[in-house]
């Protein structure tokens, strides 16, 4: 509720405004204006908000920021306002319109403060009545420069904001004079008033905002951990393929070169009828080597895999009890939390649990894919260290892919390949199935001066020849 006119005049009778000098002008938004009132012994910031439904002016103990750059009718409070001093302030006809009369040299300027819930405004005259501008304009209301707004001389009857002479006695404080130090003011007593509701609304909006990413969040660490379930059961199948590499080497005499299918029997299980699905592009013997090399490799990346496992299973079940308590969640955590969780988005340095773009595990080594400029650019600013391996296609557009360095340990062939093989799936590249690429350090990676997001030059780099293998990158993406 915003203040009616018997609130103003009290708030009024407690500011020494007149004969003051108005040494700052501060616009944090496009709701509120700040001025920094200097009386001999007693500075203050007046704070006036126009905020529907909170319409309001009082004393404010609030700290104030000075702004790097200053909104327009601040703009022009500062060329005509700033450093003049306040030589007349009047509640007009109790229409909850305040008249500041501010002199700065020869030049006279009015403000005319409308504290109406639907219609606030604020209006800069000259000595003529001459708009010179206004908070809101509205043209409609000829509330645009060079206008004329002289005041409410006249009282017309109803209206917002206006209230009959014959109804005054309707309209009481909700604030009341105390004798009990300076939080007993009228001024104090409104601040701390329309704090607490602005405490109680940003809360409320607050707790909307983090449920909504925490919920967005707990549905992409399940779709994360699905997969890694998916890949860490694929990895557990390495004494099988084995097996079909035994299999295969024991029955190379009945395959024929072409053959699909090997049919045979499973001496592991008394004897029962196997079907194996070969590559009929390669030997029989080269089909029992690509069976025994993804039973090597698979046994690598199960150690990786099922850490990556617990880590997610740990993430979501962190952050499904988050969500189960936010409504629980204080103000000052409120914040915290979705300065967290929303991390580069809101301009926060703090990256949140869930890494952007893709993930992937070649042996011991983790691979990270940015997809498009903006997961490019998160990555490199917030996921990855100057140790780290930098991989991109050499004359085609397309996506990041990093590979984590570990303390004491060169990245060797095997990760390094499944890197630049999906640094070749995720570019432009994709439909040659072959591709240059270079490779470096992130340490040696330049941002390009006023360039786009995540557009870097390479030093130090070296270069690699990709031709894209369809197992290796099955293996990768299933």
């Amino acid at each position: 509720m915003s203040l009616n006119w018997r609130e103003i005049d009290l708030v009024l009778n407690e500011l020494p405004l007149q004969n003051a000098h108005v040494q700052q002008i501060v616009q944090p938004d496009f709701r509120n204006i700040f001025f920094q009132i200097y009386q001999p012994g007693n500075p203050f910031w007046l704070r006036i908000c126009l905020e529907t439904g909170r319409t309001r002016l009082h004393r404010s103990t609030t700290p104030v920021k000075k702004q790097k750059t200053r909104q327009r009718f601040a703009q022009l409070l500062h060329s005509r306002v700033k450093g003049g001093r306040i030589v007349s302030v009047r509640h007009v006809n109790a229409d909850r319109i305040v008249r500041l009369d501010v002199r700065r040299g020869g030049e006279l300027t009015t403000l005319w403060i409308r504290l109406w819930g639907g219609a606030a405004n604020i209006i800069a005259t000259d000595e003529a009545g001459t708009i010179i501008d206004a908070f809101f304009r509205r043209p409609k209301r000829g509330e645009v420069s060079g206008g004329h707004y002289a005041g409410p001389d006249v009282r017309p009857d109803g209206g917002e904001g206006k209230e009959s002479n014959t109804g005054k006695n309707r309209f009481e404080s909700r604030f009341q004079t105390q004798d009990t130090g300076p939080g007993g003011t009228i001024n104090a007593q409104i601040e701390a008033f329309y704090g607490k509701a602005a405490d109680t609304s940003e809360r409320e909006n607050l707790l909307a905002s983090v449920t909504e990413v925490l919920g967005q969040r707990r549905n992409k660490l399940e779709q994360q951990l699905h997969r890694a379930r998916d890949r860490l059961t694929e990895v557990e199948s390495a004494d099988r393929l084995k097996l079909y590499g035994d299999l295969i080497a024991a029955n190379l005499h009945l395959i024929k070169p072409g053959d699909r299918w090997l049919e045979t029997e499973d001496y592991t299980n008394d004897n029962s009828p196997m079907t194996i699905e070969l590559n009929p592009t390669l030997s029989p013997r080269a089909n029992a080597v690509r069976c025994y090399d993804r039973a090597k490799k698979a046994r690598r990346r199960r150690a990786a895999l099922a850490e990556e496992v617990r880590n997610l299973e740990t993430q979501f079940h962190d952050t499904g009890t988050r969500l189960d308590k936010v409504e629980e969640t204080e103000l000052p955590e409120l914040r915290r939390l979705l300065d967290e969780m929303a991390g580069p988005a809101r301009g926060k340095t703090r990256p949140g649990p869930v890494t952007p773009g893709l993930r992937f595990v070649s042996g011991e080594f983790t691979i990270l894919v940015g997809r498009n400029a903006r997961e490019n650019d998160l990555l490199l600013r917030h996921h990855v260290r100057g140790n780290d391996l930098w991989l991109h296609t050499r004359d085609y557009p397309g996506g990041y892919v990093f590979v984590r360095a570990q303390k004491g340990k060169t990245v060797p062939l095997e990760p390094l390949l499944d890197a630049g093989n999906l640094a070749v799936h995720f570019s432009k590249a994709k439909a040659n199935g072959r591709a240059e690429l270079y490779y470096t350090q992130v340490k040696y990676l330049r941002r390009s001066k006023n360039g786009p997001p995540g557009l870097v030059l390479p030093t130090h780099e070296k270069n690699l020849s990709v031709v894209v293998d369809p197992d290796r990158l099955a293996r990768l993406l299933v």
